[in-house]
């Protein structure tokens, strides 16, 4: 009778507790921003209830709505964090765009940076401010087509 009372128990506090574990994982200001850009933003100016209601905010309209990209433990950072709908981006790079050479990055006139994600260069491409369309593709990763220029690679968003 003890245990049936216990799995009844348990049966009535999982779902509870499973829904605080969802809420607790959207991320706050604290974890989405490095030290620098929460000082910045004037952050560290808000009283610890000021920091918990604009977070509690956060919380209630949901990460995928704010749009912003998150700051990982290791530094990296994560542009679409909800594995919402990425869209195809076109742009041209700012500059000279000279091929690939194995950690190339490129600047977009929109202001995004992308790194070549995979090994291997591709050079002997001098192109003027070349347009360029990086699609999404499976698993998470990113092609870039450069107009002018037969080498597109794989990349990764870094701003």
């Amino acid at each position: 009778m003890h245990s049936r009372a216990l799995l009844l128990a348990l049966i009535l506090v999982l779902p509870l507790s499973a829904g605080a574990l969802a809420q607790s994982q959207t991320p706050t200001f604290e974890e989405r921003m490095s030290q620098t850009e929460f000082k910045a933003a004037g952050l560290e100016k808000l009283s610890p209830e000021e920091l918990k209601y604009l977070n509690d905010w956060i919380q209630t309209k949901g990460v995928s709505q704010m749009g912003a990209p998150m700051i990982k433990a290791d530094g990296s950072t994560i542009f679409y964090a909800d594995g919402g709908e990425r869209q195809l981006i076109e742009s041209n790079i700012s500059g000279e765009f000279n091929g690939w050479g194995g950690k190339t990055r490129v600047t977009l006139e929109n202001g995004q940076v992308w790194e070549q994600a995979e090994s291997g260069a591709k050079g002997g491409h001098r192109l003027s401010s070349p347009s360029v369309r990086v699609k999404p593709m499976s698993f998470g990763s990113w092609l870039m087509y450069v107009d002018g220029c037969p080498c597109d690679m794989r990349v990764k968003r870094i701003k």
